[in-house]
């Protein structure tokens, strides 16, 4: 793993979290999407080297409307940025974690991820990200 590429938050509403973000880190959230697959819509601020993805749920049964039902708003994930994500995953299940996905997906920001399960990390839920091209 190479270093933290962000840190999700799980919100109720991208724009007005993206309007305190702002502030906060004084600099513009510089992207919004949405990803289907996941049921979610995410806005991304950068301060430095550092990012934040704000995560609003756009379906009632997405992962992200599920923790904010169940703990409300916050910390949802640490994101680490990883040179070949499909080592990486055969790695950690080598070393026992257990791993969401079986095979890489498209997430936000032009990167394929996997999720490591928070049971195996002290409570955390882990993301591997892997830029495109």
């Amino acid at each position: 793993m190479n270093k933290i590429e962000h840190i999700g938050i799980a919100v109720n509403s991208v724009k007005l979290a993206g309007d305190i973000y702002e502030k906060l880190l004084n600099t513009a959230v510089y992207k919004v999407e949405e990803v289907a697959s996941e049921g979610v819509k995410t806005a991304f601020l950068q301060s430095g080297p550092n990012k934040i993805e704000l995560l609003e749920a756009t379906d009632p049964d997405s992962p992200i409307a599920k923790f904010i039902t169940k703990k409300g708003e916050g910390m949802h994930h640490i994101a680490f940025e990883v040179n070949d994500i499909e080592a990486e995953m055969q790695r950690l299940k080598v070393e026992g974690f257990v791993l969401l996905n079986d095979v890489p997906k498209l997430g936000a920001d032009n990167k394929l991820v996997c999720f490591v399960h928070p049971k195996g990390t002290n409570g955390v839920l882990i993301e591997l990200c892997q830029s495109i091209g």
